[in-house]
C-alpha cells in the first residue's frame, strides 16, 4: 500500500477484500455485453487468482476510484510478436505461460475502470502511471495495451484503421483514450481487428443491448465499436471488437 498522487495505491494481493466492491464497479460502468467475452468467461478468475499483484486499486479513503487489471506475458518486442487476437490472446497467453512456469518479460493492460463520479477529472493518466509502476516493480520492461478507444462507439461504421488516423490540429490523436496514452509516451503499434469475440443467443443480445433485433443483419448497438451481427435463423448474435496495440516503455 503506497501513496500515489492524491490516492492510495493498493494491489489485490495486499487487500483481497476489495474484490467484491471492484466487481460491482465493473458492472456499473461497462456496457453489459462487454462482460460476456468468450475467452474471459473461462480466463478472468484464473487471472485474478494467479496474478493478484497485477490487479490494483486507487483509493480515496475507503472508496475505489480506479480498478485496474493487467497480466504479465512474454513478448519479443516486435509487432509480429504481440499476442494473436489481442485482448483475448493476452489473457490466454499470460495464463499458459504461468502454467508452464515461464518468466514473463512484459506487462499487458487488460482494463481500467474509473468510478463514474470521478470520470472527467484526468484520473486516467494516474491510472496508467499506477499500472506502469507495478510492471516496473516486478522487473518487466514494457507495458503493452490493447487499447479500446473510448469514442469509437460513436463511429461504429468507420473502420478502426481509419479512426486511428484522425488527428486534432495539434497532431494528437482524435480519440481521448488514445491521446492519453500517447501523451504518456506510448507508441501506436498496430490495429488488432479481432481483439475480443462476444457470442450470445439473440435473446441474450436483446437483453444486453436493451433493444430488439426483428430480423437478421448488422446492428449498431450502444457502446459497441463495430456493428453486431444478428442471425435470427441460427438464434445467435456475434460481435468482434477491434482494439489498438500501444506500448509504454518501463525501462530505458
Amino acid at each position: 500500500m503506497t501513496q500515489y498522487g492524491n490516492f492510495t495505491l493498493v494491489t489485490l494481493a495486499e487487500q483481497a477484500d476489495l474484490f467484491e466492491q471492484a466487481s460491482a464497479l465493473v458492472y456499473a460502468v461497462w456496457p453489459r455485453f462487454m462482460l460476456e467475452d468468450d475467452v474471459a468467461d473461462s480466463h478472468w478468475m484464473p487471472m485474478i487468482r494467479s496474478f493478484p499483484e497485477y490487479q490494483f486499486f486507487l483509493m480515496d479513503g475507503e472508496k475505489i476510484v480506479v480498478y485496474g487489471n493487467s497480466i504479465p506475458i512474454i513478448w519479443d518486442g516486435t509487432v509480429g510478436g504481440l499476442p494473436e487476437k489481442g485482448w483475448d490472446g493476452a489473457l490466454m497467453q499470460g495464463l499458459q505461460n504461468h502454467q508452464k512456469q515461464l518468466n514473463p518479460t512484459t506487462q499487458c493492460a487488460i482494463s481500467i475502470t474509473i468510478a463514474p463520479e470521478y470520470q472527467g477529472r484526468g484520473i486516467s493518466r494516474e491510472a496508467i502511471q499506477a499500472m506502469k509502476s507495478l510492471g516496473a516493480k516486478n522487473g518487466l520492461d514494457a507495458l503493452v495495451a490493447p487499447v479500446r478507444p473510448n469514442l469509437k462507439s460513436r463511429y461504429p461504421l468507420t473502420p478502426m484503421e481509419q479512426y486511428v488516423q484522425w488527428r486534432h490540429t495539434d497532431g494528437t490523436p482524435f480519440d481521448p483514450w488514445l491521446r492519453t496514452h500517447a501523451r504518456l509516451g506510448a507508441d501506436l503499434l498496430k490495429v488488432e481487428p479481432e481483439a475480443m469475440r462476444i457470442t450470445g443467443t439473440v435473446a441474450e443480445w436483446e437483453e444486453w443491448a436493451a433493444m430488439r433485433f426483428p430480423q437478421s443483419g448488422a446492428y449498431v448497438v450502444p457502446g459497441a465499436l463495430n456493428p453486431v451481427d444478428i442471425n435470427r435463423e441460427a438464434g445467435i448474435g456475434r460481435y468482434i471488437e477491434p482494439n489498438v496495440w500501444m506500448r509504454h516503455r518501463l525501462t530505458g
